[in-house]
């Protein structure tokens, strides 16, 4: 259905009824896009307005207008599209994330449906306070099924991967699976990729609840949650605990102190897809002794030579600088995105 997505408002309000998704698979779009190119131009489809118009993105402050669609089987696996078009950007947010995590959502959508993208923001089992009970390998399996779902409902010409903190780690850890829809994503943007082990290194409690969740796990206990004031934002077992904490944890990937060979190993495969760190140089969750610039430069070396933009005075979300935060994706999407058919799927 097509709706409006607020944060002001606890009702979301219909603003019109939508046609039904294609059924057809990509196999066939791939077919179907081909032909296209020897035709007639494509023309994005509208959103559905009663005049025939075409809806803007976005409705009023906070308010975006677009498309809510389940793409998996659980209740939480629920996502909003702004924009119909036929190359999409997802956005995966951080720890506690959901909808409208960032304040540069509102002015990207925009920005996109100009290029004739759209924007994509999913719920995952992760979402919101459910991180502490979830692991990258589910946001994994659940990206991979909004990506299945853009291409056989959607018939999608191919994605970009936008992640934000704790979404940086989803990103590098989806792109190692190899998993089969993964060859839809043409590029990737990690903003704000940051170490949680360096940045929770300095809470008191820290050390102490690390060795508690090595012993629970060593136990066969990984499963079963920390004590409370593990983690005061949501209950979370010792193995989630642990990979986000521990030196060399399943998340430990951005850390100042991981040796060129240890980043390598961890994002060495993401030479394989066009990336760009965006790096915020007065971001509040990286401690103060951490060389943010010699940081990012070494993240994109270890990445097969990403593209860095360093964004002065910036904090962890970009809320100071969403316009420097939207034109860096911008750009970095019309260059690195899909080109049609024949380019995401070769």
């Amino acid at each position: 259905m097509n709706l409006s997505l607020s944060s002001s408002s606890p009702a979301t309000s219909v603003a019109a009824s939508s046609s039904p998704s294609s059924a057809t698979s990509w196999f066939s779009a791939i077919v179907r896009g081909r032909a296209d190119r020897s035709g007639s131009p494509k023309v994005a489809g509208n959103l559905g307005t009663s005049d025939g118009v075409s809806a803007r993105p976005i409705k009023g402050k906070n308010q975006f207008r677009g498309l809510l669609f389940k793409y998996g089987p659980k209740p939480i696996q629920v996502a909003f599209k702004t924009g119909d078009h036929k190359q999409q950007v997802v956005f995966i947010g951080g720890l506690t994330d959901g909808f409208l995590a960032t304040e540069y959502l509102e002015p990207l959508a925009i920005a996109l449906d100009r290029e004739k993208w759209s924007l994509v923001q999913l719920l995952m089992s992760s979402s919101y306070g459910g991180f502490g009970a979830s692991s990258l390998q589910q946001d994994a399996s659940e990206i991979d099924q909004l990506v299945n779902y853009l291409i056989n409902k959607e018939n999608s010409e191919g994605v970009v991967l936008l992640g934000h903190s704790t979404g940086c780690q989803d990103i590098v850890h989806y792109m190692r699976t190899n998993a089969p829809c993964s060859l839809a994503v043409r590029a990737a943007i990690l903003q704000a990729p940051v170490s949680d082990r360096e940045y929770r290194a300095m809470l008191p409690e820290t050390a102490a609840m690390i060795d508690l969740a090595s012993t629970m796990i060593a136990e066969g206990h990984g499963s079963k949650l920390m004590p409370r004031e593990a983690d005061s934002s949501s209950p979370i077992t010792a193995y989630r605990y642990h990979s986000l904490c521990a030196y060399m944890g399943d998340e430990d990937m951005f850390s100042s102190d991981l040796t060129d060979d240890q980043l390598r190993t961890r994002l060495g495969h993401m030479c394989n897809t066009p990336c760009q760190v965006i790096f915020s140089m007065a971001d509040e969750y990286v401690p103060d002794y951490v060389d943010k610039k010699a940081l990012v430069e070494r993240l994109c070396r270890a990445m097969g030579g990403a593209e860095k933009v360093e964004i002065e005075h910036g904090n962890h979300s970009l809320s100071n600088r969403v316009g420097e935060a939207v034109q860096a994706v911008i750009d970095f999407v019309k260059r690195e995105g899909p080109k049609g058919w024949d380019d995401p799927w070769k």
